[in-house]
Parts: C-alpha cells; structure tokens; sequence
C-alpha cells in the first residue's frame, strides 16, 4: 500500500491524570511482570497499533513532561533520525536531562542538535580521534585482547569457570587508551579503577532511567522521584578528567583550530570515551559472547573456518580490514547482534514541525512540540521486515540479505547511511562495528568452540565462560 493509500488516524493512546498516571506507568514499565517490553506490548494489543501515546519515565519531578508518542514498527521508526523534523537538543536522554554538572558544566555533543554551530565543531573533532587513532586499532585491540583471553584461560583452569564482565570491562579501557592516546591508563594514577568510576557516573547520569533490579519500594524513590545530586561523583568524575586531560593534548591543538576551548574539548572526548565508547562495549561484547554461545558449536565451527581461510589467503596470516571485508558470515552476525540487542535501545526526538508520522497500517499527524520516542529493539524486531523477528539467526544478512541493514539502526541512524555532522548517527558507528568483528575475529583465531552462561539485564548481558577448546588448525 503506497503512503498516499495509507488512512489517516488519530494517534490513540492517553496520558492519563497528571502527576499520578505517570508515576503508575514508571512503576508499570519498570517493575510490572515482562518490564518495559510487555509495557510497550500491551499498549500495541490494546490500541492495534504500534503508533500510540503514553508516558515514558522517569515522569514528575525529574522530567518536565512525561507524555510521548511511541513509534515502535521499523516504519515509523526513521522518523527519529530525520534531524529536518525533529529536534535533537537535550533529548538524548528522553524526558529530563542531566545536569551539565556531570560533564564539566557543558552541554556535550549528544546533547546538542545538528542545527547548533558547537555540533559540527565537535563531532569534526570525535572524527579527526578516530582518523589519528586508526592505524593503532587492529594492533592494540590484538595485544589487549591476548591478554584478556589469556587471563579468561587462567580463571577457568583455577575455578572451572570465568566471569567476563569484570576482565572484559578492564580490557576495554586498556584497548582504549593505548588505541587512543598511546597510553595503558593502568600505568598512570587511574590505575584499574577507571570502569568503576564510569559506571558511577553514567549511574548519576542515566538513573531515572533505569532499574537496578532491587525491589520497586527501595528503587524507586531514590533514582526515579530525583536526579542524583551531581555532588556525590564529583570526585570520581575529576579522577576520569585528570586522565583525560594529559592524554587528551594532542587533541587539543586541533581543537583549538576549531574553534573549541581546551577544557569544553576535554569533557566532551571524556564524553565520547566513557559514556559512548566504553559504554558501548561494556554492552555489546557480553551481549555479542551471549549470542554466540546460544547459536552453537556449529556455528563456532562455520565461523573459525571463514576467519582463519581468509587471514591465511588475503591477509597472509595477518588480520586486515580488506580481509575483514571477505568475511560475510563473520560481518552477519556482528550485524545480527546489533539488530536483536541494539545496545542503545531507546531514542527520542521532538517535532520540529507540524509533520506525519506513517507505520505500516496508517498515517498520524504529530504537532509541533510533541516529543517522539522510539523503542528499537520493538522496531529492529519487526514481523512485517525481519522473518522470524525474534530469533538470532547468524547468516541473516548474507547475500541478498544484505538489503535489510537499512532496518538496523542501532547508531541513532540507518547503517546503511554514513555518520556527518549534520545527522546524529554516533560519530563512532564504524570504529564500534570493526572492534565487535575484531573481538570475533580474535576469539575464533584462538578457539574452536566454547560454552558461557548468561543472565540478561536492561544493562546488557551477563557472561560466564564454562569451556574454551583452544584452536586445533
């Protein structure tokens, strides 16, 4: 059915009694049996439509106004990453914005709409990191993650298993400083605190938004009602910001050249770093090691056999990005992982304009000012796109399957689209997509197969390795 075909609908949906509405749908979306899937599920069965509005928290007194149009089909999706129609200032966090007090007193790239002078100056300068750091990635995500394989290996020979969250974090930060900046931050002052420091700060940052998994009564009124004070993590932050300004200098000349004051460069690449990056990882690899555990010694061996031919025939026995590209199995499921755990699972965005918003069944006009949110594992998990939505299945974008990466938007944007400073797709959504096939590529180097545990979580999986074959050609 052409969009011209497509009826025109009212927008079903209802807000509710101010004030004590919103605070029902938070303890309903974050505590009610099935979370915030069976929220946003019951909502597209009652309304027969995955365009509606509700409440999105963490509502009063965090947020200002709670009410959202959900867009929840791979349709209607895009209309987030259309920065003609929607805003995209201080809403990278939804319905409330931290304050800037957690990141030096700046509002930070993710913050700042395409429109803003500071976005292209700062998104240039994230870009001209990657540009200079290039060359580092494959050797010292190599070097890193021997080490890590090394001490997973040590753990399972002692305690007949070996949890990977905990050294996983540690090597992320390592693979990061020296890709980055030259430097293992375990040798300066930081030492190994570094992702304990992190994840107490994105806690003050994102905990209206989260669960911790404690009971509702405890939870609830201390991260949902208030935001942190910021006075709590100022010294862990300043900790992370000693690090990052000596590191951060060679950066700094090329963001003075833009327009950009030291201090503002130093808080945003401390931003870009722990909040994005390592952020990213800490989700993504365990969720990526979840994936492939479930899939299957079949798939282990498929997937060792493609990696070891093509280093050994195009790479000559080294790991390289034209060998990389020939690896189409290995590349599907790195893409099957964004697709079915997209480790940013919630996007938003508010009418720039009067605009309409289509889904698969009918048209809905949005007025200016609305906010519009997506929730993309609903989207990315779409029936009417993806055959067998709901399982991983590990070739899905091979060959002509490849058409379907347009549905995959786990950047804040098409993956088909590239990332410009006039759009919001991450500055880093290539680096992100070569270090998950690095880190498959390095593990199916070393083993032929392997067997892990995990527990899922809002905050992305957790692993447990129980077995590693070590690789026997």
């Amino acid at each position: 059915m052409s969009s011209s075909d497509l009826p025109v609908r009212e927008i079903p949906g209802s807000y509710g009694i101010p004030f004590f509405t919103p605070i029902a749908n938070r303890l309903e979306y974050f505590y009610a049996d099935g979370g915030r899937d069976q929220y946003f599920k019951s909502r597209v069965e009652k309304y027969q439509s995955t365009v509606f509005r509700a409440n999105m928290p963490p509502g009063p007194f965090v947020a200002s106004d709670p009410k959202c149009i959900i867009v929840l089909d791979a349709k209607s999706f895009p209309i987030l990453f259309d920065v003609s129609k929607v805003e995209k200032k201080n809403v990278f966090t939804g319905t409330y914005v931290p304050s800037t007090q957690l990141t030096g007193g700046y509002r930070v790239l993710a913050y700042l709409d395409p429109s803003e002078p500071r976005h292209a100056q700062l998104k240039n300068l994230l870009f001209y990191l990657l540009k200079s750091s290039s060359s580092r990635v494959i050797p010292k995500f190599q070097e890193t993650y021997t080490e890590l394989f090394t001490s997973l290996e040590a753990d399972l020979k002692t305690n007949g298993k070996a949890k990977f969250n905990d050294v996983g974090e540690q090597a992320a930060f390592r693979f990061l400083g020296r890709a980055y900046f030259q430097v293992n931050p375990e040798t300066t002052k930081l030492g190994k605190s570094a992702p304990t420091l992190i994840t107490a700060w994105v806690l003050f940052s994102l905990s209206p938004q989260i669960s911790l998994g404690l009971p509702w009564f405890l939870e609830d009124p201390i991260i949902h009602f208030f935001q942190l004070p910021p006075i709590l993590i100022k010294s862990s932050y300043q900790k992370l910001y000693d690090y990052f300004l000596p590191v951060s200098a060679p950066y700094l000349l090329y963001a003075a050249t833009l327009g950009i004051p030291a201090d503002e460069a130093v808080h945003n690449i401390l931003y870009a770093v722990c909040f994005n990056t390592f952020g990213g990882i800490k989700i993504q690899f365990p969720n990526t090691l979840k994936w492939l555990a479930r899939a299957g010694s079949d798939l282990h061996v498929k997937l060792a056999k493609e990696i070891r031919t093509i280093i050994k025939t195009v790479g000559f026995g080294s790991v390289t990005t034209a060998a990389i590209e020939l690896m189409p199995l290995m590349k599907s499921v790195v893409y099957e992982v964004l697709r079915i755990d997209p480790p940013v699972p919630l996007q938003f965005g508010k009418a720039k304009v009067d605009l309409t918003i289509e889904s698969h069944d009918a048209q809905f006009n949005v007025k200016k000012g609305e906010m519009i949110f997506g929730y993309q594992p609903f989207a990315t998990k779409d029936p009417k796109i993806f055959d067998r939505p709901e399982e991983f299945i590990p070739d899905r974008f091979v060959g002509d399957g490849a058409n379907l990466l347009k549905y995959v938007a786990w950047s804040n944007g098409p993956e088909t689209e590239a990332t410009s400073v006039d759009n919001k797709t991450c500055a880093g959504k290539d680096f992100v997509v070569l270090i998950t096939r690095l880190f498959v590529i390095e593990f199916f180097r070393r083993y032929d197969t392997f067997t892990a545990d995990s527990v899922d979580s809002e905050l992305g999986a957790t692993v447990t390795i129980t077995s590693l074959t070590k690789a026997t050609s």
